[in-house]
């Protein structure tokens, strides 16, 4: 927790802390953009958005393959050394939407077409485009199509227009880099993982980035006496320097959207030697409960789920355990840092899980 900024920034740049994780995962934008601001000081959604709107920061199909929030310094180099792995594992998909390369190929050409001079569109406009041009995108053809270009190095995020996302030409958001380097991007990726994520398995990292262990054994073997390892609990985990030592602070509460990089960050390791473990990853899956966790110091303590309306932002947060005392202040503190950032009056309701 030290290591992602939760016990305290690290940085205090929107950037940076995206630049920290290499990566964040970002299926839903509006939490995302919490993941980012709860590792500052001082900051609200706006300036956030502001950053992804302006495109320091973009939001594209890069690992898994799924949405990630990218520094655009490293979206190229990110793209190159993880983009292949992606596009061969989704080649079944293609073949079964009947998405030919032909098919792909004539779509880069008409989306391009559409975004160039500076042109930011929304996947609907898009839409309408392909209609135009003959190409059918009903059901999941659509999201695979724009996905495929964004892999392609074609698209990627452009301004946010009123809450809307909308598309832009990669190389017209993306500045050129130096010449493509694969074992050297592969070692920075390695580090910058273990510098936020570590201490992490192997599997952890595999699953995390797609890449194969044979190429994050090599990306450790580069790093030689930077990284170390030790052995807990049955498994190798693998830091960046020595292992940090010691819990979070115990009075400490946060509350951790569903995809927050403490969360799908790891799988082999995800809440190793925490008591709630079973519990947490059940909770994953059933839609009857909050996606999102309570973290009390490094345990987990419960699940939340939020709700706006214009000027409040409701928190349910659904506990395993009677909070008192200071546990209890810091989820009110928790909660009204949550309001802060999404500048609305936050609201909190405590239910026991039984």
């Amino acid at each position: 927790m030290r290591r992602m900024g939760l016990l305290g920034p690290l940085v205090n740049d929107p950037v940076e802390v995206v630049e920290s994780h290499v990566a964040m995962q970002s299926q839903d934008f509006g939490p995302a953009m919490w993941s980012i601001g709860q590792r500052l000081k001082g900051f609200v959604e706006a300036d956030v958005e502001r950053k992804v709107s302006d495109g320091a920061i973009l939001r594209t199909h890069v690992m898994r393959p799924t949405w990630h929030l990218v520094s655009r310094r490293d979206l190229r180099w990110l793209m190159a050394l993880t983009g292949p792995r992606v596009q061969q594992g989704v080649a079944s998909r293609y073949r079964r939407l009947g998405l030919d390369p032909k098919t792909r190929s004539k779509a880069e050409r008409v989306i391009a077409k559409a975004l160039e001079g500076g042109n930011h569109l929304t996947r609907a406009a898009l839409a309408d485009r392909l209609r135009g041009a003959g190409i059918d995108h009903d059901g999941q053809r659509l999201p695979h199509l724009l996905s495929h270009c964004e892999l392609e190095l074609v698209i990627c995020s452009g301004r946010v227009r009123d809450k809307h996302q909308t598309y832009a030409l990669f190389d017209e958001r993306v500045p050129k880099g130096r010449a493509f380097d694969r074992d050297r991007a592969l070692t920075a990726f390695v580090g910058r993982y273990l510098g936020s994520h570590g201490p992490a398995t192997l599997k952890d990292m595999s699953w995390w980035s797609g890449l194969t262990v044979t190429d994050l054994r090599a990306g450790l073997e580069d790093l030689g006496d930077e990284v170390t390892q030790e052995r807990v609990k049955n498994v190798t985990l693998w830091s960046l320097g020595d292992a940090p030592r010691g819990g979070a602070r115990k009075e400490r509460v946060q509350l951790l959207q569903a995809y927050d990089e403490f969360v799908v960050g790891y799988t082999e390791s995800r809440y190793l030697d925490d008591p709630r473990a079973a519990k947490a990853k059940e909770a994953f899956v059933d839609r009857t409960m909050p996606t999102g966790i309570v973290m009390l110091g490094s345990r987990v303590v419960g699940h939340w789920r939020r709700s706006t309306k214009d000027k409040t932002i409701g928190v349910e947060a659904l506990l395993y355990e009677d909070l008192r005392g200071p546990g209890a202040t810091a989820l009110e503190v928790a909660a009204r840092d949550l309001g802060r950032f999404a500048a609305k009056e936050s609201h909190l309701i405590v239910q026991r899980h039984t």
